[in-house]
Order: structure tokens, then sequence, then C-alpha cells
């Protein structure tokens, strides 16, 4: 067992980073949550059952883990009487690893703006370069459902970067 997840490991980790860092904005979120994504993946790799191929699996936990990330950071957001967004832009403004252009974190920035579903679906299709197929299976939605989301996140982080252009 200890073979089979340092290969995981050895594969998907990453992937997995870059995956989480789009998701959640931050390298130190993103690092924080990769290994507790490996922890799960160890505690239950011997009840992996091989419904879905190994890697699927793992990327199922890496999403919901961001995903549950994601709603705390709106409740505290919440709690200190601040928008998610601007705590995610914040994020991103003041990430020290960012290491993109200026296009980049702006277009990073209207992705932090998404809906939790089309930031998935956006993150999984754009960066990662998944196919609709295996973004459902991963998340257990429909391709027609996929497509219809990730068409409405193209939508919104095209309104928010024109609008960003119109107040510069």
């Amino acid at each position: 067992m200890e073979e089979l997840f340092n290969k995981i490991v050895r594969q998907e980790s990453e992937k997995l980073y870059w995956h989480l860092r789009r998701m959640v904005s931050s390298h130190e979120d993103a690092d924080d949550l990769l290994q507790e994504v490996f922890i799960k993946v160890w505690a239950a790799l011997p009840s992996f059952r091989g419904d879905s191929s190994m890697s699927t699996w793992v990327w199922r936990i890496a999403t919901n883990e961001a995903l549950n990330f994601l709603r705390k950071e709106k409740v505290r957001a919440a709690l200190r009487f601040t928008s998610i967004d601007a705590e995610a832009e914040r994020k991103i403004l003041a990430d020290p690893y960012f290491n993109g252009t200026e296009a980049e974190r702006r277009l990073s920035c209207a992705v932090a703006r998404l809906p939790e579903k089309q930031r998935q679906v956006f993150v999984m299709r754009y960066w990662d370069d998944l196919s609709y197929e295996e973004i459902s299976a991963i998340t257990g939605t429909s391709v027609g459902a996929l497509k219809a989301s990730y068409h409405l996140a193209q939508e919104k982080i095209r309104l928010n970067l024109s609008d960003s252009d119109v107040s510069k």
C-alpha cells in the first residue's frame, strides 16, 4: 500500500497543487489542502473499491477538499462582514508566489468571483485541461450541465474583465 501511495503522490502532486491553487487562490492554502488531500487518500486507500480510476478518485477528494475550504471561507468572510470575492481578490493580489502577468492576475481575480460550481468547472476545463467526461467522472455532474456551467463562467469572466477595463 505504501508503494501505491508513493506512486500516487509522485504522479498527482504537481497537477493537484495547481488545481487546488487555482480553486483557492493562495499558495499557502493550496499547500495545506494538498497535505490534507494526501492524508485522506492515505486513510481511504485500503477501502478504494476501484469504481473509478485511481486518478479520478484522488481528484474527487481534492476537489471536495477545495469546495469545503471555499464554503468555510465564505462563512469566515460573512463573520468578518467582508465579501468572499474581496477576500479572494486580496489573497491573489497579496500572494508573493504569484508570478503571472497582470492579465493572468486579472483573470485569476475574475475566476475567484465565480460561484463555486462555475469556478470548479472553469478551473478543471480551462487550466487543468480536463475533458467534460473527466470532469463528469470527478464531480458526478452530467456533461450537459458542465457545458452550461462552463459557458456561464466564460460569460461572467468576460463581463467582469470588460467591467474592470472600463473602471481603469
